[in-house]
This record gives C-alpha cells, sequence and structure tokens, in this order.
C-alpha cells in the first residue's frame, strides 16, 4: 500500500505541533503562525529529559532482541508533517516477516549488519503524566505514519514514557487514533493556511501554558471589564512596593 502524497517539502509542519493545537488552538497560532514562544519551569524540563535522550545516550543500543536508535528524523508527505522520533526500537520478528502484511504492509525489515526481520516501534519521552485529550498519542501515532510510510513497514503499537512516572504506556495505533491524528494533522494545516489566531478564553489548563504571559488570556477574559482588571493589576504593584 503506497501513501498518497499531498504536501510538498516546504509545506511540512512540525510534528510536535500536534499536541499544541490539541492542547489550544490560539496556543498554536501563537507559536507557527506569530512565531512567539517562551519557556516556563514544565518546558525547561521537558527539554532537559529530551536532550539526555538525545545527547546523553547512544544513538544506537543493542540489548538481545531489540535494537534501540535514538534522534530519527521522520516526515510523512501524506500528513505534511516533519519531525524526529525520541527512540524507535526494533524487535526481533520471526522468519516469516516477508510474507506477513499489516495494513497492507510488510511486518518487519532488515537492518544493516544484523540478521533477522525487525519490526519497529516508536518510544515518546514526556515529562508527566498520561493526559485526558490524547495529545500524546496523537503524536505517538504521527510518528508512527512517518515510519510506515517512510519504510513501508507495519507500525501497529508503540509506547509512551512518562518521566515524573517512570512509567512505560504501551499506545495501540488502532484506526480510531490513526483517524484522529490524520484529522489533526489536516486542522493544523488549516489553521496556519487560514493564517488567523483565535480569540483568548481563560480556562483552567491555561496556568500551566508557557505562553500565559504572551496571549493574556485573563483580559480576554474579562471583556468590557478590561479597565478593572488592568486597575486591579495597578493596584497589585503598589500594594507590594508599599505605595499610596
Amino acid at each position: 500500500m503506497e501513501a498518497s502524497v499531498r504536501y510538498g517539502e516546504d509545506d511540512l509542519l512540525p510534528l510536535s505541533a500536534l499536541q499544541h493545537i490539541i492542547f489550544c488552538e490560539r496556543q498554536c497560532a501563537l507559536i507557527l503562525v506569530e512565531h512567539l514562544w517562551d519557556d516556563n519551569s514544565l518546558t525547561i524540563e521537558g527539554t532537559h529529559l529530551h536532550q539526555r535522550v538525545d545527547d546523553e545516550l547512544p544513538r544506537r543500543e543493542v540489548r538481545g532482541d531489540t535494537v534501540i536508535l535514538r534522534g530519527l528524523a521522520l516526515r510523512s508527505l501524506e500528513l505534511g508533517l516533519v519531525g524526529k522520533a525520541d527512540v524507535v526500537e526494533f524487535h526481533r520478528y520471526g522468519a516469516c516477516a516477508e510474507e506477513s502484511r499489516r495494513f497492507g504492509l510488510r511486518e518487519a525489515i532488515r537492518l544493516q549488519g544484523l540478521p533477522g526481520f525487525w519490526a519497529p516501534s516508536p518510544v515518546e519521552y514526556k515529562l508527566g503524566k498520561p493526559k485526558p485529550d490524547r495529545c500524546d498519542e496523537v503524536q505517538l501515532c504521527a510518528q508512527a505514519l512517518c515510519i510506515e510510510e517512510m519504510l513501508s513497514v507495519a507500525v501497529p503499537e508503540g509506547s509512551l514514557f512518562y518521566g515524573r512516572m517512570r512509567r512505560r504506556q504501551p499506545v495501540i495505533i488502532d484506526a480510531p487514533l490513526r483517524e484522529l491524528t490524520r484529522a489533526t494533522a489536516e486542522r493544523l494545516h488549516r489553521l496556519l493556511e487560514n493564517g488567523f489566531t483565535p480569540s483568548a478564553r481563560a480556562q483552567p489548563k491555561c496556568q500551566s501554558c508557557s505562553l500565559k504571559g504572551l496571549c493574556l488570556p485573563d483580559v480576554a477574559a474579562a471583556g468590557r471589564s478590561a479597565e478593572r482588571y488592568l486597575l486591579r493589576q495597578i493596584d497589585a504593584v503598589f500594594n507590594e512596593e508599599g505605595v499610596g
């Protein structure tokens, strides 16, 4: 089964942006459309976690029947995405791999310098804990779809490793997750093509967003009472300084 080519190399968007658009369309637009970014403690800690995977560990490691490759560059011309996998594990597969098919693709491939056949499975490293909106699973699924397209090999499952919990969570790359991932990639491209940044809307999750200081959701939520909101800030500054 050959993947359809929908996008050119110049049209590719960051694979990581799938997580942003699921979390908040405004946040995603601030990053991709307005080219804004800011860090907070969570993003810095997350960056350190990924840097350890990229820099402190070997690019290739063989552990028995598992080959571990780190920092593989990925892209999909069907989804219009480009990015990098934290880890792709290749697990030793049966001798009849070439005759087996899943999703219209072979189930395993040969690796240079190693005997037998090997089945790939991406592993994405995350800082905290599983999220209710499936954004981590969508990002992992996009990596799987990139691998399928690039290697013509099926990727039926992957894993999410949560740093604070020190726990790996297996993820089945099933039809509903694949459809959600394709729809999210399409939504991402439409957002950039429209070039429109949605209005801010204050929500509890804004507290953990590194772009809160640039987005200013509390100002937008204040609506006609923006004057009162600003005056409260001014009063707070005066109180901190002991003025008046």
